[in-house]
């Protein structure tokens, strides 16, 4: 096998809690995690005498620095491999958009090269590699909704959201996680309620009570065009609208597709912003 194809979903945070900040610098949460029906497709060729990243987006690096780069060099390097992989990635997902993206390509690159290799490493060693990339990475193994705690490193598999639709926004600017934490001030966050496992195997009415994101005002103190597109999609008929994870992504959430697909006409039809109808995927 010389070319190995992998999708590689976004992700959507259902609910973000930040409950405080550790002495390293790096921020505890609570969030809740769920993959969603838009991909970018990771491409993995062998034979190759070196490590290389290709993407035709211009914010995507083709060096070290990118993520999915960095998930092949300790991928082989942990089984003193001294192969090369090429790394093609078709990128429909936003870049610096809250949905994930880097991470799930980095993940896609760890599952297509522990196939490649005969399924050397079991999941609790991949999810190992993971971690090293980033916090998010380990999420995207797991192929379930997660909860997320800690820096994001401590999983535990969440079954119970419930087929939905949703229309996501991407506002025509980009927004820095790390400005986003830097600007933080946990005194101000908005979340005050707590995390329930149980809010959504209740009635979906109840899903007010869980969405929550404690980074969503930091961002739109800087940019309220993301309260203007929350109002769009719950005016045009999303039960509910949040950011998703640092932004400026922001999600429509629907247990009716029509009405889901009609309101993706609608927002799309305005063309200010970037807009997609997808699912939340389940296993």
């Amino acid at each position: 096998m010389n070319e190995l194809v992998i999708p590689s979903p976004a992700k959507i945070n259902l609910f973000l809690k930040v409950v405080g900040k550790r002495p390293d610098g790096y921020h505890e949460i609570i969030t809740l995690l769920c993959r969603i029906g838009l991909f970018d497709t990771v491409v993995l060729a062998f034979n190759q005498s070196t490590i290389s990243v290709e993407c035709a987006h211009p914010r995507v690096p083709e060096d070290k620095s990118n993520l999915a780069h960095r998930a092949a060099s300790l991928f082989l390097d942990a089984l003193s491999i001294h192969d090369g992989v090429a790394i093609f990635i078709d990128k429909v997902i936003p870049v610096a958009a809250g949905l994930g993206g880097g991470s799930s390509n980095a993940a896609a690159v760890l599952m297509g090269l522990n196939q490649h290799y005969g399924l050397p490493l079991a999941d609790r060693e991949l999810g190992g590699i993971a971690l090293k990339i980033g916090a998010d990475v380990p999420f995207f193994l797991i192929r379930h909704s997660a909860i997320a705690r800690g820096i994001g490193d401590y999983l535990e598999v969440y079954k119970d959201v419930p087929p939905l639709s949703v229309v996501l926004v991407r506002p025509t600017f980009e927004v820095s996680t790390s400005w986003v934490y830097k600007n933080l001030s946990l005194g101000l966050t908005n979340c005050e309620k707590s995390f329930k496992y149980h809010c959504f195997e209740e009635a979906f009415s109840k899903v007010n009570d869980l969405l929550c994101n404690d980074l969503e005002q930091v961002t739109i103190r800087k940019f309220p065009q993301i309260k203007i597109v929350k109002r769009a999609l719950i005016d045009l008929g999303a039960e509910t609208a949040l950011m998703s994870g640092s932004g400026p992504s922001v999600f429509g959430l629907f247990r009716d597709r029509h009405q889901a697909k009609k309101t993706f006409h609608s927002i799309r039809d305005r063309g200010e912003w970037d807009t997609f109808l997808v699912d939340v995927l389940r296993p």
